[in-house]
């Protein structure tokens, strides 16, 4: 029961809810009205009612005193056949009179009329005494009025003593029926009344309907659609069968919707075409891109800021908090003046920080907002983050190469200056072989500063970008070339040079002079660090096809190998890089570091790599491998064939 009504009471909430406030007033108005009328209506019949009562009341009591005295004399003859004569008469002459009851002192009824009324018949056929009202008064004088409902309608009942001589002789009882005129009258006025109010109210539910139906309905949906447009759902259409001024509205909205509609279709296209092109020109840009939004929500992130901050295998960032995926380094350094830029303290700042994590690099971070068109409200920010490891390191090679050049030529600048200091101030002091020591010593050192200078120079020019013409190269004239020039510097120091070279060996593609510098730097540097007694072998020779993987093209491989002292482990990864020198470690021989770095440079300028194989005491081979020189129709093309660093 308890569920009953709450299922009616939350139906009868949900109906009320439906309706717009304008059609409660009216409802609440109308039930006001309605009430009050009907108030007014049933106060009117009450009284009505009453006065009617009253005169009920009033006439009973004149006729009671009326009857009763003139049959109170006949009573007290006992002339009982002429009471009942005037009783008759006067009962058929009105009819008011409902029934007529005699009783004696002692309250038994004698006589009543009319006889076919149950309360007369009952009380003539059985000996049966007058039920009196408690509140009677007995032997008074006065009559006593009260009233029942019956069937028919209120009936006044009127209580009249009989009285002569101030003798007490019972009492009459007459009924007296309702006014029909006033009874006919009130529940006219009752039923009018009634009908009124149940017709208000079905007009007002009529009313209610009616507007329902024709105006508030189309005005609902009028604003769910514009809710819906408002909230961009452009699709929102309303059919609703109506004419007039809401039926043009309800037009008039559905071309407005959809004019949106394909407004917003062809935006959408034209951002999304936008959007394709800006995120491939981010994607392709070399910088690493992340724009975030005020709430340090990424937006877009390119390929190379994911490489850099190591977010290959995440997928959620786009939509999360950048602070929560970056680096601890770079989110120390960077929120604070993250949530600066967000609230338009500052619009821009730099940061330049080193990274251990996913790999050891360096990185410059700009920080940039994003405005509006109007330029007054930021939009988001703009991470820009470059990569200068490179950068970092070239700029610390530059300084070092600085350092090492200036070192080198500081040691033969002071030693020359020195030596001619001193023939210039002391020359006469000096004897003959003095000053031509000081002379010799000048001239070595002036060699030494020119094979600097040379090497210097060479190294730069490999690394500057020139440009080569690469042709067909006979190595067998190029390593004999070589031995020629290293003869006598061998004969000397009782070095043995051996020419290993294939018979048949085709002509390699490469530059003849850069690797005629690349042989005379191995085999110079195999004389310097080779003993007497030692030898210095060069070896070409075709490789094998199984050697070359089927991709490969032919390749001719050059190796100089010495019996000198061989190259630690530890310095044979550095051996190729610029000032450095094995000969700081194991012996005093003096060289300008650059002789390997230069060969390294030319070689890689040929698309190979020089390798070496080494061991303390045993001696050091340096390998490469050079691509041959097929035909005659590669010969042109070879020709115009350069090589940018």
């Amino acid at each position: 029961m308890l569920a009953l009504l709450k299922t009616i009471r939350e139906a009868i909430a949900n109906w009320w809810s439906e309706f717009t406030l304008q059609t409660k007033l009216l409802a609440a108005a109308t039930l006001v009205v309605s009430l009050v009328m009907s108030g007014l209506t049933f106060w009117a019949v009450n009284t009505i009612q009453q006065d009617a009562r009253m005169n009920d009341t009033r006439f009973g009591r004149d006729l009671g005193l009326l009857l009763a005295a003139n049959v109170a004399p006949l009573i007290a003859d006992h002339n009982l056949t002429e009471v009942a004569q005037f009783s008759q008469r006067f009962y058929s002459t009105t009819s008011s009179v409902r029934y007529m009851l005699y009783a004696d002192e002692t309250g038994k009824i004698f006589f009543g009329i009319p006889f076919w009324q149950p309360e007369v018949e009952n009380s003539l056929s059985i000996e049966r005494r007058i039920q009196l009202p408690e509140e009677y008064p007995g032997d008074g004088d006065k009559p006593m009025v009260r009233q029942h409902m019956s069937p028919d309608g209120v009936v006044t009942d009127v209580f009249i003593p009989l009285i002569v001589d101030e003798k007490y002789l019972g009492v009459l009882a007459i009924g007296i029926n309702p006014n029909q005129i006033a009874v006919t009258s009130t529940n006219f006025t009752r039923d009018v009344t009634i009908a009124v109010f149940i017709t208000i109210w079905v007009m007002v539910i009529l009313a209610g309907v009616v507007n329902a139906l024709t105006i508030t309905k189309p005005i609902k949906e009028l604003l769910v659609g514009v809710k819906q447009i408002a909230a961009g759902n452009f699709k929102q259409r309303i059919d609703l069968p109506l004419g007039g001024e809401l039926g043009e509205l309800i037009l008039n909205f559905n071309e407005m919707a959809e004019r949106l509609e394909r407004y917003e279709e062809q935006n959408i296209e034209e951002l999304t075409a936008e959007k394709a092109k800006l995120e491939t020109l981010v994607s392709t840009i070399a910088d690493g891109a992340v724009l975030i939004d005020n709430n340090m929500q990424v937006v877009l992130v390119n390929p190379t800021a994911r490489h850099i901050f190591g977010w290959e295998g995440a997928n959620d960032i786009v939509g999360s908090n950048v602070l929560h995926h970056l680096p601890p380094t770079v989110q120390m350094e960077v929120s604070r003046t993250l949530y600066d830029m967000a609230s338009g303290e500052c619009e821009s700042a730099e940061f330049r920080l080193t990274l251990n994590q996913p790999s050891n690099r360096t990185i410059r971070i700009l920080l940039t907002t994003v405005l509006n068109l109007q330029r007054e409200n930021i939009k988001g920010i703009a991470i820009t983050v470059q990569d200068i490891t490179r950068e970092v390191e070239l700029n610390e090679a530059k300084s070092q190469f600085i350092s090492n050049v200036s070192h080198e030529l500081r040691t033969p600048l002071f030693n020359i200056k020195s030596f001619i200091e001193t023939l210039h101030d002391y020359g006469e002091d000096l004897s003959l072989e003095q000053r031509k020591e000081f002379l010799q010593t000048v001239n070595h050192e002036t060699d030494r500063l020119t094979r600097l200078v040379n090497d210097v120079l060479d190294l730069s020019k490999l690394e500057s970008g020139r440009s080569y013409n690469f042709d067909g190269v006979d190595l067998a004239q190029a390593i004999e070339q070589t031995l020629r020039t290293y003869q006598l510097n061998a004969k000397d120091k009782g070095i043995e040079l051996i020419q290993d070279v294939a018979p048949g060996l085709p002509l390699v593609l490469g530059n003849y002079d850069l690797l005629l510098q690349v042989l005379a730097n191995l085999v110079g540097n195999a004389l310097k660090f080779t003993p007497a007694g030692g030898q210095i072998a060069i070896r070409t020779y075709k490789l094998d096809a199984k050697a070359n993987s089927p991709n490969q093209s032919p390749q001719v491989r050059v190796e100089v190998s010495d019996t000198g002292i061989g190259i630690a482990p530890e310095d044979q990864q550095a051996i190729f890089d610029r000032f450095f020198r094995v000969e700081n470690r194991v012996h005093t021989l003096e060289g300008t570091g650059l002789g390997l770095s230069i060969v390294r440079n030319i070689v890689e300028r040929h698309h190979s790599r020089v390798n070496l194989v080494s061991e303390v005491g045993v001696g050091t081979t340096f390998w490469f491998d050079l691509s041959l020189f097929e035909d005659e129709a590669l010969t042109i093309q070879n020709s115009k064939f350069k090589i940018q660093n």
